[in-house]
């Protein structure tokens, strides 16, 4: 089994400042990168830009 370098698990804070966050993993060859998704802030009660942070 190969270890998880390729798929790290990244945690996603919200960017509407209510300290929630969503933890998922990554491709790191798709996604180089710092991610940012859309996602649902259930703290502010609608869609946000939820960034990684390591």
């Amino acid at each position: 089994m190969p270890s998880n370098d390729l798929r790290p698990i990244v945690r996603l804070r919200s960017t509407a400042g209510t300290g929630y966050t969503y933890v998922t993993r990554k491709n790191r060859r798709n996604d180089p990168d710092r991610m940012t998704l859309r996602k649902y802030d259930p703290v502010a009660r609608r869609h946000v830009d939820f960034r990684e942070t390591r």
